[in-house]
């Protein structure tokens, strides 16, 4: 059945495709990788071969032409599957920034083929060791020598870098004190990393965490990029990045959702089978009422994801929302996580339950991509106008 296709008021023809295909993805699959930190490439070439990582790419370039909230969908049902979409979710929104500002050269040179799958475009090189969420302190930098710029520095925290072909680098291409503001400045740039990689000037370096994210440190040393892949004008990076930042706050929020009805549901189930004193531990209501409170969170938050997608969709300013949906979304999962292993007692701490794992996995999102305290002070300042903290 054709991607395109499977459109109603939530999806149900989508999830039930997710469903189907990550069964062939059982818990075994996912735990052994977590085990190994290995990268899930038999997963993502399911994925992309059904055609759901193109979900957002325009029919005309190869893919669905799909709203943000199926690729919501889709997102929600792997998680809520127990699989890991965080391994290829950024490849359908990191595109979003080519989709908006690049040239309609950059877009079919690139576009089908990340839609087919022959590339990947899932490194997202924007965070370094010594800035953090202040972007405007960016050092690594990008200058113009000709028909080429020349990139030195670092960045950290750059996920999926070692199995991405193609990187979305932000660097600095006018010097910080030749700005008016830090964030000025900045422009955005698609990396061929393995040509990088081949001419000797890109580095990759593994973080082990405490989840499987393929997290990695990245060096610069000289790296040469060509000047046609630069994206939209020079020095409008920072603005670039922003317009695609309410459309990843909506997706992981998403995921965040998937992962609340796991906890959920697997909750549920085991206290229900599991037997103490002759019962299931499931009519004690101190062991129900954190699985019910934790369910009731989750819809709450599920529904604020559904207005920000749908404001995104038509094209309504959605920054509250969509950074409330991320929020509420992350606190939902984490508070059911909590509920599982309390429920699931000392076999929420063994492997084989995958509880841990998942538990590992969700409480990344109170920090990542955006932590709950930047969200807080983004509603005190911008919705609430509260005088800006320093």
């Amino acid at each position: 059945m054709a991607i395109a296709s499977l459109q109603g008021a939530d999806y149900p023809e989508i999830r039930e495709e997710i469903a189907k295909l990550c069964q062939a993805f059982p818990d075994p699959y996912w735990r052994a990788l977590d085990r190994e930190m290995g990268y899930p490439a038999e997963f993502v070439s399911a994925l992309g071969s059904a055609g759901y990582l193109a979900a957002l790419i325009p029919e005309e370039y190869g893919g669905s032409g799909l709203p943000l909230s199926a690729a919501a969908a889709i997102l929600e049902e792997v998680q809520r599957a127990g699989c890991n979409g965080s391994a290829c979710h950024a490849q359908m929104y990191i595109m979003g920034a080519l989709l908006r500002h690049g040239s309609e050269e950059q877009k079919r040179q690139y576009l089908p083929r990340i839609a087919s799958g022959d590339l990947r475009l899932q490194a997202f090189g924007v965070t370094e060791p010594t800035s953090g969420t202040d972007t405007g302190a960016l050092k690594t930098v990008a200058v113009r020598q000709g028909d080429k710029y020349i990139v030195n520095g670092q960045k950290i925290w750059t996920s999926r870098a070692e199995y991405s072909d193609l990187m979305l680098l932000l660097a600095r291409t006018t010097p910080r004190e030749e700005t008016a503001r830090g964030i000025d400045g900045l422009s955005i740039f698609i990396l061929d990393m393995n040509a990088a990689r081949a001419a000797g000037g890109l580095t990759i370096r593994p973080i082990r965490t405490m989840m499987n994210h393929s997290t990695t440190e990245v060096f610069f040393d000289n790296v040469e990029i060509p000047a046609e892949n630069l994206i939209g004008e020079e020095g409008k990076g920072f603005r670039y990045i922003l317009s695609g930042m309410n459309a990843e706050r909506i997706l992981i929020a998403a995921e965040c959702i998937g992962d609340a009805k796991w906890f959920i549901e697997r909750s549920r189930a085991y206290a229900s089978e599991r037997q103490l004193f002759g019962r299931p531990i499931g009519q004690n209501q101190g062991v129900q009422f954190p699985i019910a409170k934790a369910y009731a969170q989750m819809r709450a938050a599920e529904l604020m994801v559904h207005e920000a997608a749908r404001l995104f969709e038509e094209g309504e300013q959605c920054g509250e929302q969509a950074n409330i949906a991320k929020m509420l979304a992350a606190d939902a999962s984490w508070a059911a996580a909590e509920a599982a292993v309390q429920t699931h007692g000392g076999f929420g701490f063994a492997e084989e339950y995958d509880v841990e794992r998942k538990f590992r996995e969700t409480r990344l999102y109170q920090v990542a991509p955006i932590s709950t305290n930047m969200i807080l002070s983004y509603i005190s300042e911008h919705v609430l106008g509260l005088p800006r903290s320093y």
